[in-house]
């Protein structure tokens, strides 16, 4: 742990980062019940249980909401470094249908970054370890950091 008078370490400034965004994000909080597991510079995880709400005409879970699940994952990676950053593009393959009470989990990882934008990739498992979803996401860097940078 660093003295209260030094800048953070950069796992620690993700972390707080990620705490900050989450207490905010009520559509991942909130509305769909995800779990922030973890953010760190250039990587975030997050979990999302499959509830009967989310379920679609074919009883498996509607690919928007897994979509969300690494949406949500995608910005809390490429905001790990403390610069407001936002989706400047995304697309998603849909690998394997989620079922009614499967657990999901989003690995966020940053495979570029350079100047203003990155390319980040999200793989969505199930508790099984089976490869749901991949999604890969354009990050684009704006003014502003998400928490205010300590001196």
């Amino acid at each position: 742990m660093n003295h209260s008078n030094s800048k953070p370490s950069p796992a620690e400034l993700a972390a707080k980062v990620g705490q900050a965004m989450f207490s905010a994000d009520a559509a991942s909080k909130d509305f769909l019940q995800m779990e922030l597991v973890a953010c760190e510079p250039g990587r975030a995880v997050m979990r999302m249980k499959v509830r009967e709400p989310m379920l679609n005409g074919h009883r498996i879970c509607h690919g928007g909401l897994i979509f969300t699940l690494a949406d949500s994952t995608f910005a809390f990676a490429c905001n790990s470094h403390n610069k407001v950053t936002v989706a400047a593009g995304c697309s998603i393959e849909f690998l394997k249908p989620a079922h009614l009470d499967d657990v999901l989990t989003c690995e966020g990882v940053e495979q570029m970054l350079q100047g203003r934008h990155g390319i980040y990739d999200m793989r969505v498992t199930n508790q099984k370890g089976e490869t749901v979803a991949m999604f890969r996401g354009k990050s684009a860097s704006i003014q502003g950091t998400v928490i205010p940078e300590q001196p």
